[in-house]
């Protein structure tokens, strides 16, 4: 996600400094972004001045006070509620006090996130769809502080990068999680349940229901980890029964089995570990 909220930044002329913490990461980062820049070209979307313009607006760092001049920092590391208000601690004390900070959070409350700050007017979410440079939504979701003028400047940013933006409430899940998430977890209990095979139900889901995709295939590609724990901060925010996460989905998770940046979840994925 962070690679690809990075290229569609620079493509929309726009300056960045992408953080990891590993050296080898960030490496990888621009070197993935290259590749989909490449992919981009072939689809005569860019051109090869295009890409050469973006790739030099992308710099690269394991620093955290090569951020501190920036104007916005987006957030977009793991579905982790304590590893998400830690870095916003250390962003807080490392950016300019006019920064913006956002979080590209797909579940977690921004209210939480901007209270661990000395500025929760400034703290925002913009909730990305993966894959960034080809999916057009943005999520924006406003914290109890969060202010308009916050809230109007990251919407602007996100027509620039060329999204169409929604605003939803802070509220667990947001939209797309609050219905997605669990159409995800009812079809692992259907696996569960021996309904059907993963196969069977993907097909069922496309073909019945016209989805590009089908759910346990798109659990795979999201990450079984990342499924998990949005469903648990549906059903722990929301307090309802009908988002208790499926049995089988923990096992999965707790085995490992995450999808297809392990090579295991409900197919198997050759080549990849």
């Amino acid at each position: 996600m962070g690679c690809g909220i990075a290229q569609t930044l620079a493509l929309a002329r726009l300056d960045v400094v992408l953080y990891d913490i590993a050296p080898v990461a960030t490496a990888k980062a621009v070197a993935g972004i290259s590749g989909s820049l490449d992919r981009l070209i072939k689809k005569e979307v860019i051109n090869q001045k295009q890409k050469e313009e973006t790739l030099k607006r992308i710099k690269t760092t394991t620093d955290f006070n090569d951020l501190k001049s920036s104007d916005l920092c987006i957030e977009a590391v793991t579905e982790n509620e304590k590893l998400k208000l830690e870095i916003f601690k250390k962003l807080d004390e490392a950016v300019k006090p006019s920064a913006l900070l956002a979080s590209n959070t797909s579940s977690i409350s921004i209210t939480k996130i901007g209270s661990v700050t000395r500025r929760p007017d400034k703290v925002v979410g913009m909730h990305f769809m993966n894959p960034v440079p080809i999916m057009k939504l943005v999520e924006g979701i406003r914290g109890m502080a969060t202010s308009d003028e916050t809230f109007k400047a990251t919407k602007a940013l996100a027509e620039k990068m060329g999204k169409t933006f929604v605003e939803a409430r802070d509220f667990p899940g947001f939209i797309v999680n609050r219905i997605l998430m669990p159409m995800i977890n009812e079809a692992v209990y259907a696996l569960h349940e021996g309904v059907a095979l993963p196969e069977a139900i993907d097909n069922a889901m496309k073909l019945g229901t016209n989805q590009p995709m089908g759910p346990l295939a798109l659990a795979d590609f999201i990450g079984l980890d990342t499924c998990l724990a949005i469903m648990n901060v549906l059903h722990q925010g929301l307090g309802d029964s009908k988002y208790r996460p499926c049995p089988l989905l923990i096992k999965y998770v707790e085995a490992g089995w995450l999808g297809k940046k392990t090579g295991h979840g409900f197919y198997l994925y050759e080549g990849t570990k």
